[in-house]
């Protein structure tokens, strides 16, 4: 799979004028995150798909009681979105709803149901932040593996999580469980408000199953080059 570009932007005219520029890219994935949902609502995903042979991951981090993920679930299966996210740390009935969820909204709407990919800790969560404001002791690794092994248990069809625990991941998973990552900064780059990064190749090696790489490729003067600089170094890492 070639990068996942994360579409951060707050409008579907910056998005649209954006993925212009990408018209000879297919097939692409893209990620639409909090912001552009949260401003323009499901006309995102309708906006986008219209681009023609764009996949895209809603990443929307659902946490709530059960029930309710569950018809939120529901709701974005009927989209027709390919991937799309729920946290680890809601707990394994939250995730065995969502799944339900997405199962059920797809079948209603004859769509693929979008695979499920659950949130272990945030690329930007910190050694620090994890035992002093969350209070959860021990290695973050140590807490992103056993977070990865309830959503395996719980129906989850993958992780994100950074590329520094995905041989963790690998060890106790399925072959075929994804191991999506972002936090991924290219040799050079700036870490921005990241903090567990890697580089594509690196991802890679680690083995990752995908990565989703932002502003690299969003703010660069040229996204198209650097978006296929991203794709050689993790496609040749990867051979």
């Amino acid at each position: 799979m070639s990068p996942i570009i994360a579409l951060d932007f707050p409008t579907i005219e910056e998005t649209t004028a954006f993925l212009e520029r990408f018209k000879g890219v297919r097939p692409l994935t893209v990620k639409i995150g909090m912001e552009l949902f949260y401003g323009v609502g499901p006309r995102a995903v309708g906006g986008v798909m219209l681009q023609g042979d764009v996949n895209v991951f809603l990443d929307l981090k659902l946490h709530d009681i059960p029930h309710t993920v569950e018809r939120a679930a529901y709701q974005i299966g009927r989209m027709g979105v390919q991937l799309t996210t729920a946290h680890a740390t809601g707990g394994s009935e939250m995730l065995a709803a969502a799944k339900r969820g997405l199962l059920a909204g797809a079948a209603e709407s004859g769509f693929p149901a979008p695979k499920l990919l659950a949130i272990t800790q945030l690329t930007s969560t910190s050694p620090a932040m994890m035992h002093n404001e969350l209070q959860i002791p021990g290695p973050v690794a140590d807490s992103v593996q056993h977070l990865a092994a309830v959503a395996q248990a719980a129906g989850a069809d993958g992780v994100v999580a950074s590329a520094q625990e995905a041989p963790l991941i690998r060890a106790i998973t399925r072959p075929d469980f994804l191991i999506v990552t972002p936090g991924i900064r290219p040799a050079g780059s700036e870490n921005g408000d990241q903090v567990r990064t890697t580089t594509p190749a690196q991802a890679a090696q680690l083995g990752s199953s995908a990565i989703v790489v932002g502003r690299p490729i969003t703010q660069a003067a040229d996204p198209v080059k650097a978006f296929k600089q991203i794709g050689r170094q993790w496609r040749r890492a990867n051979e």
